[in-house]
């Protein structure tokens, strides 16, 4: 259906589900909440910068999720718009670093938004929640919004919009010199980690054998949840060419045409049948 599987990204050159698992979600409730919270977080932007740019800063901050999660979490299917909602609060902090001159009230929209990113990044920690989709969009959303969401300074827009008679203070520059670094070592550090990233995930890197204690950052355990992943159990027959196959943890059973079965054929089946 399109969910972000990582064999079939990899070996079945699927690379579209890193952007098709961004429409998907588990659920009316999952559906439910991620809307909520791009009405509350997306009206805002949208309404200052425009769709276009913020629909592209949506999509590509998804796909910057998409991209962390494959190459942590690569037993795992993902769905949700997670990813992309935090690339939206990353834009909006970095929008708000990056145009400081021209806010009132800065520290505190600062602070409250801050505390808002602290508070959805530590839900992540929770058993079956893709915390890497949260960081890996949160991220790019930040350096997404330094390219795409930078404002001139203010001296410029008056200088342009000075009316006949009136003389504004002469600006050359349409924006602070602070401004044009971070775009430039924004745009960088994007283009290399996406670059990076794909380049990892298409040649089946696994993150996990280089950082050891990067797992938790998904999910931290304790006395009351693990977080192992749930392994999938199945009880299958085989009678010609027709596999009846059973989920043990949700009790759904199928039959499915199959030639020369194989057992990574049928732990795909068995994983499809228990999602």
């Amino acid at each position: 259906m399109g969910a972000l599987q990582l064999d079939k990204v990899v070996h079945r050159h699927q690379v579209w589900r890193l952007f098709s698992c961004i429409w998907l979600h588990g659920g009316l409730v999952h559906l439910l909440a991620n809307m909520f919270s791009l009405v509350f977080i997306g009206i805002r932007l949208e309404q200052d910068f425009g769709f276009v740019r913020i629909g592209f800063l949506y999509v590509l901050s998804g796909f910057g999720g998409s991209l962390l999660s494959s190459l942590f979490l690569q037993s795992s299917i993902s769905v949700g718009a997670s990813g992309a909602l935090f690339g939206l609060l990353g834009a909006m902090l970095s929008e708000l670093l990056t145009n400081w001159t021209i806010y009132a009230n800065k520290f505190a929209a600062t602070l409250t938004l801050i505390v808002i990113i602290i508070i959805n990044l530590g839900a992540g920690f929770l058993p079956h929640m893709d915390n890497f989709a949260h960081i890996g969009g949160f991220f790019s959303g930040f350096f997404l919004g330094v390219v795409f969401l930078i404002r001139p300074q203010y001296k410029w827009v008056s200088q342009r919009n000075s009316y006949f008679g009136f003389v504004a203070p002469p600006v050359n520059s349409k924006h602070k010199r602070y401004q044009s670094v971070l775009w430039v070592i924004s745009f960088i550090l994007l283009c290399a980690g996406f670059i990076t990233g794909t380049v990892l995930l298409l040649r089946g890197v696994d993150l996990n054998d280089h950082c050891s204690w990067c797992h938790y950052l998904s999910c931290i355990p304790t006395t009351k949840w693990s977080c192992k992943p749930q392994e999938d159990y199945c009880e299958s027959t085989e009678m010609g060419n027709q596999l009846n196959m059973k989920c043990l943890s949700n009790g759904r059973s199928d039959t499915f045409s199959v030639s020369n079965s194989s057992p990574s054929q049928a732990e795909e089946l068995c994983s499809r049948l228990c999602s």
